[in-house]
């Protein structure tokens, strides 16, 4: 075998594991959203999302305090080969309380490959921004509001002295191999549960 045909062969190879493995995230994934949570899983996911919340942002139990309602989405979990998917459920909470439970869904083409999972929390500031997203049917980031895109990286401290947009969101405890963190485009629907 020639040293050309022995690259082109190699090229073959890594293309089709890396089909594999990517199919195999994807399979996982679609059969994670094909079996949608109960209320009570949403709302222990939803507990256990907001402990990591508080433990790795400082600052963020105070700032959940002054915020009208805080929709966390535990887990959204994203899969892509060029055409890339991204689905989670959580809860919106108000004053500490359940008051509906919301799906957040995605979808992009381009050059993309991987899988990741992350936690995301946005608070809503102001009672007009909460109200306007729960009378919406489907939410869509940059067409029913904007959200700013709270960084917090190592050492960051959340303040709501700094933070004055009336829709803020946390992506965190960030994993797999994709190195995406925006909402743009990101739908939210309200689930029956």
């Amino acid at each position: 075998m020639s040293a050309e045909s022995k690259v082109a062969l190699e090229r073959k190879l890594t293309i089709v594991l890396c089909v594999v493995a990517v199919a195999a995230l994807l399979g996982g994934t679609l059969w994670t959203v094909a079996e949608a949570k109960t209320a009570r899983e949403i709302d222990v996911s939803v507990d256990v999302c907001l402990d990591r919340f508080y433990t790795q942002v400082e600052g963020a139990k105070e700032f959940a305090k002054t915020a009208k309602g805080l929709l966390v989405l535990p887990n959204v979990t994203k899969g892509a080969f060029i055409v890339g998917g991204e689905y989670g459920e959580g809860a919106l909470r108000v004053a500490g309380n359940t008051v509906d439970y919301y799906s957040i869904a995605s979808g992009s083409v381009g050059l993309q490959i991987g899988g990741q999972k992350k936690d995301i929390i946005i608070a809503f500031m102001t009672t007009s921004a909460l109200k306007q997203f729960r009378a919406s049917d489907g939410w869509e980031v940059g067409v029913d509001g904007n959200v700013a895109l709270i960084d917090i990286g190592a050492g960051s401290r959340v303040d709501t002295t700094t933070v004055k947009d009336p829709i803020v969101a946390f992506v965190f405890d960030v994993k797999g191999l994709m190195v995406d963190i925006s909402l743009k485009g990101a739908k939210f629907s309200r689930l029956n549960k």
